[in-house]
């Protein structure tokens, strides 16, 4: 066989993406080994670094593929099925980074880029896979032709040490940020480039980074599509690089449908999203929404989201009446007082709308969605354990009370609950930030021990005030007191309960069989009749839990 043959053979293989299935090196520890459509994350050869480097080829999509999870995938996933789902790889294939994880529960469904992910309930190992850096240049840069066969002995590549990108992130601007885009048939495909490409330029103007904002891109159209998750890429490059992959899609604007589903299912941890950071949906909206945008938008706050809709190119007084919510602007964001819209009078002039939407989006003290009644709140229990009470029936205090903590999200950065048991005298059984994680806050609550003795309530009250609502111990969330008791107290309770509403506390009180009413209201904040509750018997306590959970929350909302 000729040389000249030969040459065009392999030209054709390469044209192919065959000759691609070489391993080839990335650095020193790892090698890209090709790898069938098919291989699953378990027939990987095991590394001391749990790492590996796969070459998936071309036209894995065209195959059926099975994945199971996102974001995070169970090891009986196919590996390129996992990364044309994350968006790492396209129809032409490429190299993915493999990094082998332990077992979980709970690998969750989901659609992205073509691909339709499984549900399992638990599996032994799990895997995520990652974009590698760049394309090696014996791949990038082999060229075979007829007129210039290979002949000789193949020179020795010069190998240069490779260039670490330089992080530049924003560590000021430390969100996670949900970006709804706009597919519909309203906005068109050139329209649509246009709002990819300042989506990519507001990424690098925010300065996306490991420890500084991250974002994930949501596909709104007919229906709604992940395109990519927080925590996929963590550089700007990445991001604009991920953008240029998403393809239009067509369809009716339903951005309110959108915005449900990124409430309900991208902000999770296993999809990178981080506990305690502020969470932000932006919702780009060409014209007008197909849908109605209110209930979406309350469930967004109500789940401590920070919603910001920007507005492109609104619609004139002639389409006003195509517009199904014409108060929808007002209607959507997290308050409407201004701040939390924009609008843009098109797609072709934006870069002037590109610093100040970052400047919005990096101002953490005005998100005011971020802080909910349920994950800014400081609950005191004030639980009496007097003699009257008995163990049984102390027991059923705790329940009570433990039932109103499960509503609450009680972290370092969230939610905190302290207890104060009284009699004659008092203890203080754990404070604010004695158990900063819910189950330790939960269990240390259920293992109170009884006390047993007389009942002095407005000196348990004086107590709580010095000892367990003290700035240094207390998240910066609203102060609020529950009082517990059955029976009348052997001093004052005015006093001190005043004296405790003047320091920002809002008292709840809770009487059982003998407690007096007058002492219930005489403690309780106003209105009386919302903060003050009452059974004869202590098996009835359980009715009381979610109205004190909604009263706790509706004075929140008042307050703040």
């Amino acid at each position: 066989m000729s040389s000249v043959t030969m040459s065009f053979r392999f030209a054709f293989l390469h044209v192919l993406g065959i000759l691609s299935m070489t391993p080839i090196s990335f650095g020193a520890d790892l090698v890209a080994v090709p790898i069938e459509c098919g291989t699953r994350a378990a027939d990987l050869e095991d590394s001391p670094d749990s790492r590996a480097m796969v070459l998936c080829p071309a036209n894995c999509a065209l195959w059926k593929l099975s994945v199971f999870g996102s974001g995070i995938y169970a090891s009986i996933s196919s590996v390129c099925g996992a990364a044309l789902h994350s968006g790492i790889i396209g129809v032409s294939g490429g190299a993915v980074e493999v990094q082998k994880l332990a077992g979980r529960s709970h690998y969750h469904s989901s659609y992205a880029h073509g691909i339709q992910t499984q549900s399992l309930s638990s599996w032994s190992a799990s895997f995520t896979v990652t974009r590698s850096i760049s394309l090696p240049m014996e791949v990038s840069s082999l060229t075979i032709t007829a007129e210039n066969p290979v002949s000789g002995p193949a020179k020795k590549a010069v190998k240069k040490p490779p260039k670490k990108p330089q992080v530049v992130e924003n560590r000021d601007c430390l969100v996670d940020i949900a970006l709804i885009i706009d597919s519909s048939y309203h906005i068109g495909q050139r329209r649509f480039n246009l709002q990819k490409n300042f989506i990519g330029r507001l990424a690098a103007m925010m300065k996306v980074g490991p420890d500084g904002p991250h974002v994930g891109v949501v596909q709104a159209s007919e229906t709604p599509q992940v395109e990519f998750y927080l925590g996929n890429y963590s550089m700007p490059k990445d991001v604009i690089f991920a953008l240029k992959e998403v393809a239009f899609g067509g369809g009716n604007t339903n951005t309110g449908k959108a915005i449900l589903h990124t409430v309900r299912h991208f902000f999770n941890p296993d999809f990178g999203m981080r506990r305690g950071v502020p969470r932000i949906i932006v919702a780009f909206v060409d014209g007008w929404p197909s849908d109605n945008l209110e209930d979406a938008s309350v469930m967004a706050r109500e789940s401590g989201i920070n919603l910001f809709l920007v507005n492109v190119a609104k619609p004139i007084p002639e389409e006003m009446g195509l517009v199904r919510d014409q108060d929808f602007m007002k209607k959507a964001g997290c308050k409407d007082n201004g701040f939390f819209t924009l609008t843009m009078p098109s797609w072709f002039s934006t870069s002037k709308f590109l610093k100040p939407l970052a400047q919005k989006l990096c101002s953490v003290d005005q998100l005011l969605c971020s802080k909910t009644c349920y994950n800014s709140v400081n609950l005191g229990f004030l639980i009496d354990g007097s003699s009257s009470v008995g163990d049984v029936n102390f027991k059923l205090v705790l329940s009570l009370l433990s039932s109103i903590s499960r509503n609450f999200d009680i972290s370092e950065s969230g939610s905190r609950i302290g207890a104060v048991q009284f009699t004659y005298d008092q203890r203080l059984e754990f404070g604010f930030s004695d158990f900063t994680k819910k189950d330790e806050a939960l269990k240390a609550l259920q293992s109170i021990p009884y006390l047993s003795g007389g009942t002095a309530t407005g000196d348990a009250i004086t107590f709580a005030m010095e000892n367990l609502f003290q700035p240094r111990s207390m998240g910066t969330g609203k102060k609020f007191l529950i009082i517990v008791t059955d029976g009348q107290s052997y001093d004052d309770v005015r006093g001190p309960a005043i004296a405790a509403q003047r320091q920002g506390i809002t008292v709840f009180t809770v009487g059982v069989a003998w407690a007096p009413m007058e002492d219930l209201r005489a403690m309780a904040s106003e209105p009386k009749d919302t903060h003050t509750f009452f059974t004869r018997e202590f098996s009835g306590l359980e009715q009381f839990e979610q109205p004190i959970v909604r009263a706790i929350c509706r004075d929140f909302t008042e307050f703040n």
